[in-house]
This record gives C-alpha cells, structure tokens and sequence, in this order.
C-alpha cells in the first residue's frame, strides 16, 4: 500500500501514528492506567475465535491486540494504514502476517473474513459510514464485526471528570511518556468529539449490519460493539 490515494488530513494522522509508534503500548497503558490491557480482553471473549476462522484486525498497530489469536493458532492478518506501527510490530512479531491497509480501500477479496475487528481506530477514519461498508464487504455471511472503541460515559458527573482529563492531564502525563505527546491532544479532542453509543449503533446498522448491540466497559469510557453480516 502507498498513500498516495489518501487525503491530506489521512496522510497527517497516519504520520502522526508513525511517530508515536516506539512507544504506542507503553503510553497506552500508562494513560488508561492499565484499563487498556482489560478492554483487549473484553475483545477476545467476545470475538470467540475458533480454529479454522480467520480475523481481521483492521488499525491493528504494533499488532498486540492481534497476539491473543496467533498465540491460540487462530489465523489473524493484523493489518495498519501506519507504516510505522507496521515496522515497530514485524519487529515484536516476526511471525505475524502484518499487512498495510486503509479502511476505505482493503486490501481483500470479498467475503474474505469469519471476524472483523477494531479497537481503537474507527474514529481516525474519515468516512466511517465508508469504512464499515467496507468491512462488510470482506466479512463472509453470517460472520460478526467488533469494534471496540472510546464512547460516552454514563452519568453526567462522571463524563465532566472525564472531559476534563482528557483535555488537560492526557497531554501532560503524554509529554512524560510519549515520543509525540502533541499528537494525543488531537486524540483527545477526537474521544471527545466521537458519537455515543447509540449513534454509532445506528451507524452500523445503517451500513447494513444487523443484530447490532452494545456494551459499556469502565463506565461508558469505552463501548464495544457487535453486528453480524445478514445472510
């Protein structure tokens, strides 16, 4: 994949994520203060892989949301638009079939997946209406979509303290931990900005998923989401 056919504001959040790549995971953990590692967990149960299915981990980064999966000797093609996180993951994960993929255009046959999931990476997609038409189109019938990502919080308190951390401490606690701490001020404002949960429910179904359903992890901080291609 060039990115060449991408648009000046994809081209600027993939280089983005190339330069905060070195140190992705480690800053992930420290600013969800370890949440992070049970929401990955949360995905695993519910995916459900079997041997014999094949997954599909679209914005996949270093390709640690992947490892689960090949360490169960599911197939799993962890694939990144970020040609950096692409780099730092083949380097942790040799073994991995890491594969350069914008959302709006994969890289894939149709009907090519049992599972497609993202964690995380939905909302730095410009068109997610486009987007999730797309992972419709690699999915074969009857196999499901989770897509794990920041949400609302519950109860109008918590969602202030929250607000509130992610415009202020979220950058400082970066600046210590961050090879571009600048870049998780645009991410911040980016959860801040994300549709709540049942609008991005809608969504979903309106790209012609069905079953579509949800559920709060840490209080609404993130919501995970789960469809299935009619069939």
């Amino acid at each position: 994949m060039t990115r060449a056919h991408l648009d000046k504001k994809a081209l600027d959040v993939a280089s983005m994520f190339d330069t905060v790549a070195e140190k992705y995971d480690v800053t992930n953990d420290v600013l969800s203060l370890g949440q992070d590692r049970r929401w990955r967990r949360a995905v695993v149960r519910t995916v459900a892989a079997q041997r014999g299915e094949r997954i599909l981990d679209i914005a996949a980064g270093t390709g640690t949301s992947s490892e689960p999966w090949a360490d169960q000797e599911i197939e799993v093609v962890p694939a990144d638009f970020s040609l950096g996180m692409l780099r730092v993951g083949r380097r942790r994960r040799p073994d991995l079939a890491f594969t350069a993929a914008d959302a709006l255009a994969l890289p894939f046959a149709d009907a090519s997946f049992d599972v497609v999931t993202m964690s995380f990476g939905l909302r730095n997609v410009h068109d997610t209406d486009a987007a999730l038409r797309e992972f419709l189109r690699v999915t074969k019938q009857g196999g499901r979509l989770v897509v794990c990502e920041f949400s609302q919080p519950a109860g109008r308190a918590f969602r202030t303290v929250y607000t509130e951390y992610l415009m202020r401490l979220l950058p400082s606690i970066a600046r210590r931990t961050s090879s571009n701490p600048e870049s998780y001020v645009y991410l911040a404002e980016s959860i801040r900005a994300w549709p709540d949960q049942a609008a991005l429910g809608a969504m979903v179904e309106q790209a012609g998923w069905s079953g579509v359903g949800w559920r709060n992890l840490s209080g609404g901080i993130v919501a995970l989401h789960t469809a299935v291609k009619p069939g």
